[in-house]
């Protein structure tokens, strides 16, 4: 059987080292570190109070206000680099099959933010579950595909990944899978997280799991090192576009 070649066409990255591929690219070449102090809670009393945030980030710069409500940080993200990417790709200016264009995401926690915020109002309360009509498609980790789905019309294979930290990088090989068997055309796919609620920092926290050189955010991250102790969570999303070579050549 000979399996169909296939090519990247498309970037897109929202990421702690900058909001833009090209931003990223620069501060990566330069070493720029994206560890910081997280400033989304209270970290006084955890053991862990570092992480990979995003800097000089609005929301509302990308996505109507109205629709942020509507929509988790993870799929925002989602969009924000998915956006980037199909544009990078000139998809959008060339005749194509709708059908024949698939998006395959990856999410390791999906909406857990969300939940989180959800439970504690609730706990907080008196008993009454006033919960928003939103929540349930703030929390499935496979709305974000969804989302990009819908934004451009494409209606060929759709679904998320979930694999832990593992995620992103099955997505792609499932994308590229897809379209080396001529089951796609041309597949959106990519990763997508935000991970910096109460629950997810503490458990990880209390795992062992998460770095505590909370002095040095910058240099906490060190896989290598002999003396690493523990990742460093980190926010943002990124997206290629995947297309069958000949498909890519033609337009």
């Amino acid at each position: 059987m000979e399996f169909k070649r296939v090519v990247v066409t498309g970037l897109g990255a929202l990421t702690p080292l900058g909001n833009s591929v090209p931003e990223f690219w620069d501060n990566l070449e330069k070493g720029v570190s994206g560890g910081s102090m997280i400033p989304y809670f209270d970290t006084t009393k955890f053991k862990t109070k570092i992480g990979c945030v995003l800097h000089n980030f609005d929301v509302t710069r990308y996505i109507e206000k109205k629709e942020v409500r509507k929509l988790d940080p993870y799929s925002q993200y989602a969009l924000i680099a998915g956006d980037e990417a199909v544009k990078d790709s000139k998809l959008l200016e060339s005749q194509f099959d709708p059908t024949r264009v698939g998006v395959i995401w990856a999410t390791g926690v999906g909406g857990i933010d969300s939940y989180a915020k959800a439970m504690m109002e609730f706990c907080a309360g008196d008993g009454t579950p006033r919960f928003s009509p939103f929540l349930i498609p703030l929390i499935i980790p496979d709305l974000a595909a969804g989302h990009l789905s819908i934004k451009w019309g494409f209606r060929g294979p759709n679904y998320t990944v979930v694999a832990a930290c593992a995620s992103s990088t099955n997505s792609l090989i499932d994308a590229l899978t897809y379209l080396r068997l001529g089951k796609a055309e041309v597949v959106l796919t990519g990763g997508s997280e935000f991970p910096f609620c109460i629950p997810a920092v503490g458990g990880f926290s209390s795992m062992k799991a998460l770095s505590e050189r909370n002095d040095s955010p910058e240099t906490a991250s060190r896989p290598y090192d002999k003396d690493r102790d523990g990742f460093v969570m980190g926010e943002g999303s990124g997206a290629l576009v995947f297309e069958e070579l000949e498909h890519a050549k033609a337009r």
